[in-house]
């Protein structure tokens, strides 16, 4: 398999374990993190008119109400 290298900036702690892996858990991070880039790029971007609608179907489901929303965004 062919492979290319590409910088992605880490919080230290990451970094340090990285670092301090060995060979066969590297390539275990590398796969999986392949992977999951992979699944991120693979799907369309969603609108945030999407994601908000989505959040609010959710929150309506759970029993928020828009009077109980106004009063906890006024509260804020």
């Amino acid at each position: 398999m062919v492979t290319q290298t590409i910088p992605i900036p880490l919080d230290p702690d990451t970094a340090i374990a990285y670092d301090s892996a060995s060979d066969r858990e590297r390539r275990q991070m590398q796969l999986l993190l392949g992977l999951r880039l992979r699944e991120l790029t693979a799907q369309p971007p969603r609108s945030l008119s999407d994601v908000l609608d989505d959040a609010a179907r959710v929150a309506a489901s759970r029993g928020l109400t828009e009077d109980a929303l106004r009063s906890l965004l006024a509260d804020g």
